[in-house]
């Protein structure tokens, strides 16, 4: 029998997410930093006319003017932050706030023009930040004091170019000679050079060469530290010490002070010059005490003011159908969009923040020992939104706190079990973990299982494996590599 094949129409009632590009761009604007949000916001003032940027002289102004008529032949974006899928559908709320004060967006302001007389051209971040030499412009410095001939230079700038950011030469003398067309005794001479200069023992490629460098160059060294770093760097450990000592015919009391000088040489000479600095982190939440208890301001400096311009806007609505008219349509759309973004941004932002100073009371008052567990499902829950926009929104963001200043994601983390029931945060377990072992005997270190029972002792009920995790996070090696005999 052949098999009949037949086509009938049905119908199906579906739902699926439709991420319009405004969407996306509500979305992108979440996570970004201050400085990348000042960024966007300025790339967006040059692409589109219709968005204008509030001068600070203007803002008292602005108040007096009349305001623009609203209703033009333009609509309000049809679309809304309306999703079917659970990803983002914390993002809508805000974004359709009846409470939102558009006429700030339409204020008048009939001077379009600027006066070349009046402006003062303000310095920029890169100019007014005073950037800190690098090693290499550090040893570049060195190198034109202490060469006298341009080929000494050339070469001398070809090692410094290969000189990584601890301080170690990298490849060998020959592949260093094949870039700057130089033999091996002409770049071991500049080589020499560049080992004298500060800091040292930057240019050397291997640690033992480095320690070497530091050693010869120490009034206080010995032969026996020449000894140790040039034969025994790889047997200073305390397992040892007593076949050392015999090998070289010398007390064991001089060995473990040798060892001392040696340890207190710099493995890492270039880390100094590192160029990863701590750079000023500035707020974006500062939490305020009140007589109630506490509340948040936001941080909008450095942020420019945006509005919709009253010429385009006059413009508009004047023009006649066409390509002129449906390009400032277009961009009239977009611009509303992108405030409505900001602003959504902004009011989300405020939510968290009034949300975390609410759960983390007790921390704001006496500090990091009474910070409570917290995870994202408890900010959303607070304020009504899904964990990814909670993700999402503390993501670079920055709160100025009585107890300091932190990053929006240091509040989120997990909760250990303490014995009489109660939920201590991960964060205070691993500051009392990093206290026993700033106190503990260096020569009779507490080892993981060891920690699990002074843990209990301080009413914390922690597995070894957990330590282990919480040591290794912390950057904190284990008790065999802890323990000091001298």
């Amino acid at each position: 029998m052949a098999i009949q094949l037949k086509l009938s129409p049905s119908l199906k009632m579906s739902q699926k997410l439709v991420m319009t590009p405004m969407l996306q761009q509500a979305i992108k604007l979440l996570p970004l930093a201050r400085l990348e949000l000042a960024q966007k916001v300025r790339q967006e003032i040059t692409e589109n006319p219709v968005l204008e940027e509030i001068i600070e002289e203007e803002e008292e102004e602005l108040q007096d003017k009349t305001e623009i008529d609203e209703d033009t032949e333009v609509s309000e974006p049809k679309e809304n932050f309306e999703v079917t899928d659970q990803k983002d559908e914390g993002v809508e709320h805000t974004l359709e706030n009846p409470d939102m004060d558009w006429d700030t967006y339409f204020q008048d302001n009939i001077d379009r023009g600027s006066s070349a007389e009046n402006y003062t051209e303000q310095p920029t971040i890169e100019t007014t930040h005073q950037k800190e030499p690098s090693l290499q412009e550090h040893l570049l410095w060195q190198l034109n004091l202490s060469v006298d001939s341009d080929r000494k230079s050339f070469i001398g700038s070809c090692i410094i170019g290969n000189i990584n950011n601890d301080g170690y030469l990298l490849g060998n003398i020959n592949d260093v000679g094949e870039i700057c067309n130089a033999s091996e005794l002409e770049v071991l001479s500049v080589l020499k050079i560049i080992q004298g200069f500060e800091p040292l023992g930057v240019g050397a490629r291997s640690l033992q060469e480095c320690l070497m460098i530091q050693a010869q160059a120490d009034e206080h060294s010995t032969p026996l530290i020449l000894k140790l770093i040039k034969s025994y760097l790889d047997r200073t450990e305390e397992r040892y010490l007593t076949k050392v000592s015999s090998e070289l015919n010398v007390r064991i009391e001089l060995v473990i002070e040798a060892i001392k000088i040696i340890k207190g040489y710099n493995p890492k000479p270039g880390q100094i010059f590192n160029s990863e600095r701590i750079d000023y982190v500035v707020p974006d939440i500062f939490v305020i005490k009140t007589e109630k208890g506490y509340d948040v301001t936001l941080n909008d400096d450095g942020i420019p003011r945006l509005r919709i311009s009253p010429y385009y806007h006059s413009l508009l609505k004047t023009s006649a159908k066409g390509e002129t008219k449906d390009y400032l349509e277009e961009k009239h759309r977009s611009a509303l969009w992108f405030l409505k973004s900001i602003d959504q941004r902004r009011q989300t932002i405020y939510k968290v923040g009034k949300s975390i100073i609410k759960l983390q009371k007790k921390f704001l008052d006496l500090g990091l020992s009474y910070l409570q567990p917290m995870v994202l499902k408890d900010v959303a829950k607070d304020i009504e939104m899904h964990e990814s926009t909670v993700s999402r929104i503390t993501t670079n963001k920055y709160i100025d706190t009585p107890q300091g200043v932190f990053e929006l994601k240091f509040f989120f983390h997990s909760g250990i079990k303490s014995y009489m029931g109660n939920s201590m945060s991960s964060i205070r377990v691993k500051n009392i973990i990093k206290d026993i072992i700033s106190t503990e005997d260096e020569k009779k270190p507490l080892t993981d299982e060891q920690m699990v029972q002074t843990l209990m002792h301080k009413n914390v009920n922690i597995a070894r494996r957990t330590i282990t995790k919480y040591r290794k996070e912390l950057n904190i090696p284990s008790a065999s590599k802890r323990k000091r005999i001298f």
